[in-house]
């Protein structure tokens, strides 16, 4: 099930920060917090070798596998102040301290969500989810149906539909414009790549045959040439610009919903992939009101210049004390390579003569990305095809050879889905982190290869040869576009299976992560990614108190029995010694 279902049938609370803990009073060196009787692993040890092979100091045997390395946290003023054995935690037992009792629970440092669309997120809660739809009818049927208790005229908004899957036979606005004649109706690929709508949204958009394709975008017609219902790419703006935008208000209520279920799913950060003005002002309202329950890295989005401009005489906020830190920059270089907009380097194997889209083509404005690294922001490039990544990495390396001083600022390039061979030492060479996404495995290999063919294929999702190669990694989900369960990342990080356990054997199995670089590239790798690498992404004293409780042990379950990860649960989530969700 994908985890947006989940809403409203968790047994559970959600606790905002504020109000979630009572702290003792000052000085009397009790804590605010103890978790006790459970399997924590601190991650503090040494990082696992490019085959995954665990360091020296890990508490990992290899005949009897893994074990935690410790029984109980405490912490004090969102600081972790004790780590070991639960009767070592005892002496700071106060009156007034919360203590949770784990019967044999596992704790991990704090998940972090590295890559992310909160504020999608929060919209698509109140619209129609077509995340596993199958068919052109059932989709049409949640939109009839979402019409009929909506007065006319009023637009009908849903998500989630498998562009890439349905990208041999995208659905047209026939059967929608029927049983919907008389609301606008707007349908958004499940990775943001391509949208559907009926004749009233076209009509309401001005899209007509005579519309042209925009650059780095694509309207799919009939034979006739006419608009059939279905935009790909930078194409979707057409319409999207004409669905009437949230106010900052209901943006922050967005936020909050948002930030409602990742609590839920036990995160305890979140990087927002793309803050335009309205999000910006949205986070920032929210963190001026004390009302964000969990920390959130902002990537301002290079696709508002006006923003970016605002913020170059600033430069990056530096401040780690605030719930809000905005250091980054999120740009597009090329689109998705399920719907063939991933920019390669020769024709997809699926469609000759056709190699997608990159660049100027696609609204990458390379000088406003360089005046934002030389003005100090991190940068984080979405490329997808070995073509562009290739020229995502050439880009880099042409603006850190004008500003050597901007290597230090930890660039990424998020998805780097399809490499060439000969670029995976580059990202290693000019300090390039890769951002991937577990889940796509699972959710692309139905067609992936049909796209690329059978030796492209071999540097797609090659999370592997990016260990070998040394380059740094971070996981996360790309939500709402991928399902962000951390069980279903974890399983498909150590598996290359999908939901149902399929292919038997893993799909490229050779690629796959083992149970403690999976765990590490949800926390400490994340917190590396957000600067933050000395005060969280392990559990250790003088850290913060940034924790997950799971019911299951991640590193014995993925180790013995992985298929089992998806009996997973959130337990507990903690973000500066604060719970800020606890199932009941």
């Amino acid at each position: 099930m994908n985890a947006m279902r989940l809403l409203g049938t968790a047994t559970s609370f959600f606790l905002m920060a504020a109000l979630s803990c009572t702290s003792p009073e000052a000085g009397t060196g009790f804590a605010d917090l103890i978790l006790t009787n459970g399997r924590v692993y601190t991650l503090d040890w040494g990082e696992p070798g490019p085959q995954g092979d665990p360091a020296p100091d890990a508490p990992f045997d290899a005949e009897t596998g893994w074990r935690p390395d410790a029984e109980a946290v405490a912490v004090r003023g969102g600081e972790i102040v004790f780590v070991g054995s639960a009767a070592g935690s005892e002496s700071l037992r106060g009156p007034e301290t919360k203590v949770m009792d784990l019967a044999g629970a596992t704790v991990i440092p704090g998940l972090i969500e590295s890559h992310v669309h909160l504020v999608q997120l929060g919209e698509f809660l109140s619209q129609i989810d077509l995340v596993d739809i199958e068919t052109e009818e059932e989709a049409v049927r949640l939109a009839q149906e979402m019409a009929a208790g909506t007065p006319p005229g009023t637009w009908v908004l849903g998500s989630g539909w498998d562009e890439g899957a349905w990208a041999d036979r995208y659905p047209t606005m026939e059967l929608l414009s029927e049983a919907v004649p008389d609301h606008p109706v707007y349908l958004r690929g499940l990775h943001g790549f391509a949208g559907w709508g009926n004749r009233m949204a076209f009509e309401i958009a001005g899209i007509t045959p005579e519309t042209r394709d925009p650059s780095g975008g694509q309207l799919i017609r009939d034979e006739q040439g006419r608009p059939s219902g279905v935009l790909l790419n930078r194409a979707i703006l057409l319409l999207e610009e004409h669905i009437p935008t949230p106010s900052v208000e209901q943006t922050m209520g967005h936020v909050l919903a948002g930030l409602e279920v990742m609590a839920e799913s036990g995160y305890t950060s979140i990087h927002e992939a793309g803050s335009n003005r309205r999000y910006q002002e949205a986070f920032e309202r929210l963190e001026e009101e004390g009302r964000l329950p969990l920390r959130v890295y902002s990537m301002l989005a290079a696709r508002d210049p006006e923003l970016c401009e605002e913020w170059i005489p600033k430069g990056p906020d530096t401040d780690t004390e605030s719930m809000l830190r905005t250091m980054s920059v999120k740009a597009f270089y090329d689109a998705a390579l399920g719907s063939r907009g991933a920019r390669m380097i020769d024709d997809y194997s699926d469609m000759p003569g056709h190699r997608g889209t990159s660049g100027a083509d696609y609204g990458f404005d390379q000088e406003l990305v360089a005046r934002m690294i030389k003005a100090g922001f991190q940068a984080e490039v979405h490329a997808i095809g070995d073509a562009g990544n290739r020229e995502t990495l050439d880009f880099f390396e042409r603006v850190l050879s004008e500003f050597p001083d901007g290597a230090a600022q930890r660039h990424k390039i998020v998805h780097a889905q399809v490499v060439h061979p000969d670029d995976f030492q580059r990202f290693r060479d000019l300090g390039i982190a890769a951002s991937m996404q577990p889940p796509h495995v699972a959710e692309d290999m139905d067609w992936a290869e049909a796209r690329v063919g059978q030796e492209r294929i071999k540097g797609a999702y090659a999370w592997r040869t990016m260990r070998e190669t040394g380059v740094r990694l971070l996981l996360n989900s790309d939500l709402p576009g991928s399902d962000w369960d951390i069980f279903y990342g974890l399983h498909s990080a150590i598996t290359r299976r999908d939901k149902d356990r399929q292919p038997t054997d893993g799909w490229y199995q050779e690629q796959a992560f083992t149970p403690e670089e999976a765990v590490r590239g949800y926390t400490a790798w994340g917190a590396w990614a957000e600067f933050l690498e000395e005060e969280t992404g392990i559990i250790r004293e003088g850290m913060r108190g940034d924790l997950t409780v799971l019911r299951i042990d991640p590193f014995v379950v993925g180790t013995n029995s992985p298929g089992n990860l998806f009996g997973g649960e959130i337990l507990a989530t903690v973000v500066g010694g604060k719970v800020v969700f606890e199932k009941n």
